[in-house]
């Protein structure tokens, strides 16, 4: 199998996994109508999905630097779906949570590995790891079209229809995971990683993430609604800004990987970061329909440093590939949903232009936190422990 053509697999099944991320988000604005949820119980909703990720993502990083789990990716494809599939059955709060939960352990489990597998037949490059990235973007944003369909179809409780991508997804990877367990691409993709870990960059990149993850899941759990009051539109303006959200994530990672051709990584993320700080801004200030401007000019922002990062962290520990790839890849969408049940109770008490107000100030905080950071050079970054003989056209 050609390299062009695992890539797109990979692509694509990380698409699939990804709609069960903006899927959460997605099916806010409905649990809202049908059952009357206030802004505190939606965001425990996106905390129930974001915490157990948040947690499980680095040990399962972990366990694929010491062992290959390929296994993982189907499963935990099929898990992801499961768990948004069943969300909408029952009408307990306490039973959705815990489906939202289920699913956010799928895909917590899926990320670390499947980097490490994009890394493995990617050869290490950053357009093909864009292109990786890309897929997930994408899933991102047609989960709010998906999830809108199927809730036009008959609300709630026709959430299982949900279940449909994730089984595509966990059929998709097999071709690529049959490729690698080829004697020869077994025998390459388990050869040990060079090169020395730089855990201060790797640290100081993380709380950049972790910053930026506030930023676009908060945004994610309540643009919809805010996009409801700036504009006076009803779901389908709601639906539209969080597409908008979505689909600048998918623009955002193909210009970050193309920029980083001409520029070096870390001043790339550095100016997307200073560009995010008057997005977001206009997001949370600007009134009326130029909302959906500033939501495509925030998502585009945030997304170009997406890949980017998740190549520099595992530049930064080359010796723990599979942890750097949960901590940015995976942890860069699900830490942020912590911090949505505090946006809840703070818009709850006030309203929901004050609780998004401080968003503003975290992407500098990221800016902060990247202006110093040194841009590997090829004498530091270990060689990925890829490159099997997979064939490249």
């Amino acid at each position: 199998m050609s390299r062009n053509k695992s890539i797109i697999l990979l692509s694509v099944g990380h698409a699939c996994v990804d709609v069960y991320q903006g899927a959460v988000a997605s099916l806010v604005p409905f649990f809202v109508a049908e059952r009357a949820y206030g802004y505190a119980a939606v965001s425990g909703i996106v905390l129930a999905a974001s915490l157990l990720s948040s947690v499980a993502q680095p040990l399962f990083g972990a366990l694929t630097d010491r062992w290959a789990m390929p296994w993982l990716l189907p499963v935990s494809t099929v898990l992801g779906g499961i768990g948004i599939a069943l969300s909408g059955v029952s009408g307990s709060y306490a039973l959705t949570l815990a489906f939202v939960a289920l699913s956010g352990i799928g895909v917590a489990a899926y990320h670390p590995e499947s980097a490490r597998i994009a890394r493995i037949v990617s050869g290490g490059r950053h357009t093909a790891m864009g292109w990786f990235s890309l897929g997930g973007n994408i899933g991102f944003a047609a989960a709010p079209i998906l999830v809108a369909a199927v809730m036009a179809a008959g609300g709630v409780r026709f959430s299982p229809l949900l279940v449909v991508p994730a089984l595509v997804g966990s059929v998709l990877c097999l071709p690529v995971l049959r490729a690698l367990a080829t004697p020869a691409n077994t025998n390459s993709a388990t050869v040990g990683p060079r090169g020395t870990d730089d855990k201060a960059s790797f640290v100081k990149l993380s709380l950049a993430v972790v910053l930026r993850s506030i930023v676009f899941v908060g945004l994610s759990a309540f643009v919809s609604l805010y996009a409801q009051q700036r504009t006076g539109g009803g779901t389908a303006s709601g639906s539209a800004a969080l597409f908008l959200l979505y689909l600048g994530g998918a623009a955002g990672t193909v210009l970050g990987s193309r920029l980083a051709d001409r520029w070096d990584r870390v001043t790339v993320v550095r100016w997307s970061y200073l560009i995010a700080v008057a997005a977001v801004a206009g997001v949370v200030f600007i009134p009326g329909p130029a909302i959906y401007l500033f939501v495509a000019l925030t998502s585009v922002s945030l997304y170009v440093p997406f890949s980017l990062q998740i190549t520099l962290a595992q530049d930064y520990l080359p010796t723990r590939v599979g942890t750097a790839s949960g901590l940015t890849l995976g942890l860069a969408i699900s830490v942020g949903g912590i911090a949505s049940p505090l946006i809840g109770v703070l818009a709850d008490n006030t309203s929901l232009q004050t609780a998004l107000a401080p968003l503003v100030i975290l992407p500098a905080l990221s800016w902060l936190m990247i202006r110093t950071l040194p841009e590997p050079t090829l004498a530091a970054v270990a060689e990925p422990a890829s490159a099997p003989p997979l064939r490249s056209r």
